[in-house]
């Protein structure tokens, strides 16, 4: 099976390629050749990779920046996605398309299903459910994944910048009031592989529609950040004292849900998938990234040693050739 994936270094992208198995082929299409912002440029890239499933995984993910660049982060998430949806639609093979939590207010007491209403609070979400409809518009039989608070040992989250400012810092002041599911990127890998599977070889049985799939478990992210830390200093890795903080404590340009919290009974029902529960699948990811920490650090005290030992044999030679002269 050829999956074709747009994206070249996102956390899901790198999570597929590093959970694929046996006879799974992951092709990443990125810039120059597939870019987002450049719809006639998709439609021939995913048609060159020639595959058996198409995932809708990259994104315009800055948050923030989209309240000021909110026409890119449509043209990326809300006429880019749709592209990437009517190319798999002409090619005749099933689109997996990758969404989020922003495309509620957060409103909500209890964790959000599928049918709830959506009602965007900023930029970035009012571009990612504008990538849903345009994915639906374009292809009526896809999946869509709704997701959040993404973590990995790959690219940009919130646990890499954690274990990165416990380096520095003693104490960080950390958000308590927003409440999520923490999600693995290596389980939304697994989750859309599976589904991968049942849509190329049972395509007429295959559920389609709207799915949200999270880590099991809820939290803040100040619970993530302590699990986080309890963790990596188990190991010997960064730690730092979690100081919990309120939303107004900490102003950003773009309102974030106070309920990030997805029912995922939908997806259990259909693809039988119930991803691990949050608090134990953060654990591998901190080992991994306090490990390659502790290997970056080893070979950058080699390079001093090397470079001290290379100044020492330069001053032996200078030394020497004073003696002679």
């Amino acid at each position: 099976m050829r999956i074709a994936v747009t994206g070249k270094s996102g956390q899901v992208v790198t999570s597929l390629i590093d959970r694929a198995g046996m006879g799974i082929e992951i092709i990443a299409l990125g810039r120059p050749e597939l870019d987002l912002g450049d719809p006639g440029s998709v439609g021939p890239a995913i048609a060159a990779a020639r595959p058996d499933v198409v995932v809708s995984a990259a994104a315009y993910t800055a948050v923030d920046r989209a309240e000021s660049e909110e026409e890119v982060a449509f043209a990326i998430n809300g006429a880019g996605a749709g592209a990437v949806s009517a190319a798999a639609r002409a090619l005749g093979v099933p689109v997996i398309h990758i969404s989020t939590d922003y495309v509620f207010d957060g409103t909500k007491p209890e964790p959000y299903v599928e049918s709830d209403p959506v009602a965007p609070l900023g930029a970035y979400g009012r571009s990612k459910l504008a990538g849903e409809r345009a994915v639906i518009a374009a292809a009526p039989d896809a999946v869509i994944l709704r997701t959040a608070w993404v973590y990995s040992p790959f690219g940009a989250n919130f646990v890499k910048t954690m274990l990165r400012l416990a380096q520095t810092r003693d104490e960080l002041g950390v958000v308590a009031d927003q409440i999520g599911n923490p999600t693995s990127a290596r389980d939304i890998a697994d989750a859309v592989l599976a589904i991968a599977f049942q849509l190329y070889n049972a395509p007429e049985t295959a559920p389609r529609g709207i799915f949200h799939m999270t880590g099991t478990g809820e939290g803040s992210w100040a619970d993530l950040a302590e699990v986080v830390f309890a963790a990596s200093a188990a190991l010997g890795g960064p730690s730092a004292q979690v100081r919990r903080i309120t939303t107004a404590d900490y102003p950003t340009p773009a309102a974030r849900p106070a309920n990030s919290r997805l029912c995922c009974d939908r997806l259990a029902g259909a693809y039988g998938l119930r991803p691990r529960p949050w608090r134990e699948a953060v654990k591998p990811v901190v080992a991994r990234l306090v490990k390659e920490e502790a290997g970056s650090v080893k070979q950058k005290a080699w390079a001093v040693e090397q470079k001290a030992g290379s100044n020492e044999q330069k001053a032996g030679a200078v030394k020497q050739k004073e003696t002679v002269a």
